[in-house]
């Protein structure tokens, strides 16, 4: 090849390189283009859903379970967009503004403790399925409530926002218990009003309520009873017709659980001492979760 024809050549290879280019960007669209324009992902957390996501020694950094894998999804998100560098802002959401803050742009994705349900499904879409729980109750042991029927007329709190405090209601409505439901703001909050006796029973989703009884200055005096309500599987955020986003955090998250590192971050989150504290929840993996992740999924859960 003369100089003259290599020169051309490349030349010629060049301008592809240049013309391409801008389609590769054009290609990116959604949350995954916004990442790459801002350098930065913004990644929604709780400060009180023991122990998916919470504060744990330091009240600046969200850890747990949730979280983890979040940051599977970050990592997928860096190589995809070939930002090893790529800044993460962290959100403090709650059970009444997690979902406002995906749809409007505030937060990019929010793993925590977020039931998937048809309702919701109208609003943000869902990763594939990341833990799955009932709804019962938390009582002390000396109470006698064995069970939702021993509650009627009595005061029972739960957080507001959540699928429990709609269910609670319902029940409260249909059944005519003349339950007191209170909605505290938070689940530390509602467990303060247990643990106050302004409630005799709370309501939440059993792993949660584990994470608030391993709070407890007695844990051994606390029980987690009843039928459940509802089986529920909760799922990461984002927003609505985004394929390609989702795709990214799916594959992240399946990517844990066929190489089983699901099952060390489980043990590190419900099977062994975690911050604050030194809390030990001893929640052994469910039969329905080990079935979740051998088959991870972003449908609804069906209510009972």
């Amino acid at each position: 090849m003369t100089t003259s024809t290599l020169s051309r050549a490349v030349a010629v290879a060049l301008a592809a390189t240049l013309l391409s280019a801008p389609t590769l960007a054009e290609e990116l669209t959604g949350t995954l283009k916004k990442i790459k324009q801002t350098g930065t992902i913004v990644l929604g957390h709780r400060d009180a859903s023991i122990p998916f996501s919470y504060f744990g020694d330091s009240p600046q950094q969200p850890v747990g379970f949730s979280h983890d894998l979040q940051l599977k999804a970050v990592e997928a998100i860096k190589q995809k967009l070939a930002m090893p560098e790529l800044k993460v802002r962290y959100n403090l959401v709650t059970s009444q503004t997690r979902i406002p803050l995906v749809q409007n742009g505030t937060v990019d994705l929010e793993c925590g403790s977020t039931t998937n349900n048809v309702e919701r499904q109208q609003q943000v879409d869902f990763s594939v399925g990341i833990f799955e729980v009932g709804t019962r109750l938390l009582t002390k042991k000396t109470s006698g409530v064995a069970d939702f029927a021993d509650l009627k007329g009595k005061n029972v709190v739960t957080t507001a926002g959540t699928t429990s405090e709609r269910l609670l209601k319902s029940m409260n409505a249909d059944k005519q218990m003349g339950m007191n439901i209170i909605s505290a703001k938070d689940h530390g909050e509602s467990f303060l009003m247990l643990e106050s006796g302004r409630a005799l029973a709370f309501m939440m989703d059993d792993a949660l309520l584990f994470g608030e009884m391993a709070k407890a200055k007695q844990p051994a005096d606390w029980a987690v009873v009843g039928t459940p309500q509802s089986f529920e599987i909760y799922g990461c955020m984002l927003r609505k017709g985004d394929p390609a986003f989702k795709q990214v955090v799916d594959g992240a998250i399946a990517a844990a659980y066929q190489s089983g590192e699901v099952t060390a971050i489980y043990d590190k989150w419900f099977m062994q001492p975690i911050p604050p504290k030194g809390l030990n929840l001893n929640f052994p993996m469910s039969a329905e979760l080990k079935k979740l992740i051998a088959n991870p999924t972003d449908k609804a859960a069906e209510q009972l």
